[in-house]
C-alpha cells in the first residue's frame, strides 16, 4: 500500500500550512520540518495530525525522507 506524505494529506484536507500549524498548536517551522522530512512528529502529535487531516495512521508516511 502506498502511503501519502504529510504535505499531501494537508493539501487534500484543504488546509494551508499556516492553518494546519495553528490548529495543531505548533509553529509553521515545526510543520514545515515534518513535511520536508527533516523531523517527524512526536507520538503526542500523530493522532492530532490524523484527526485533523481525516486520514488513518496507516495511510501516512511519518518517516524522514532520508530514511526511505
Amino acid at each position: 500500500m502506498l502511503k501519502i506524505s504529510l504535505k499531501a494529506a494537508r493539501v487534500n484536507a484543504n488546509l494551508s500550512q499556516k492553518e494546519a500549524a495553528k490548529m495543531l498548536k505548533i509553529s509553521n517551522k515545526t510543520l514545515h520540518s515534518w513535511e520536508s522530512g527533516e523531523t517527524s512528529p512526536s507520538a503526542k502529535y500523530i493522532n492530532a495530525v490524523c484527526d485533523l487531516y481525516k486520514v488513518s495512521y496507516n495511510d501516512l508516511n511519518f518517516l524522514p525522507t532520508n530514511s526511505l
